[in-house]
């Protein structure tokens, strides 16, 4: 019996037929808008769109010092106008790049938002901006998950 989930190896690229870094290049071009669509992205990278269709789904660029210089934060915010956008303007303000945020309904007067961004270059020490951010008006609490 074969389990459905997905079985993932970390491969050296170099081992691997070229398809699969061209594939990765095409995905690249579509991302950047260098390339309007599939079938261009695949001529552009030079594999067959229907190559780039057979593997887009499964083969993922690995960068290892990326993802160390992400850091999610949990954040309890209070409902007010403008309290998300002081934080995001702090984090703007030290280099901080966004990723991704998600904010659930507020209950209560209190929203829980969560804050992906990658701090590789950021101007301040990690702990030096979360004691920023709490700071900001409206802030009830942050942790590093």
């Amino acid at each position: 019996m074969s389990d459905s989930k997905p079985k993932y190896f970390l491969v050296n690229a170099d081992i691997l037929p070229d398809v699969y870094a061209r594939v990765i290049e095409a995905k690249k071009l579509l991302a950047a808008g260098d390339a309007a669509n599939a079938t261009q992205a695949a001529k552009m990278a030079q594999i067959s769109r229907s190559a780039y269709y057979k593997y887009k789904d499964g083969v993922f660029e690995y960068n290892s010092e990326a993802s160390k210089d992400m850091i999610t934060l949990s954040m309890k915010l209070e409902d007010t106008k403008g309290v998300l956008s002081a934080i995001t303007n702090e984090l703007y303000m030290v280099g901080a790049n966004v990723l991704s945020i998600n904010q659930e309904i507020p209950q209560n007067g209190i929203a829980n938002v969560t804050l992906t961004m990658y701090v590789a270059e950021i101007t301040v020490e990690v702990s030096v901006l979360i004691n920023k951010l709490k700071t900001v008006s409206g802030v009830k609490t942050i942790q590093i998950m």
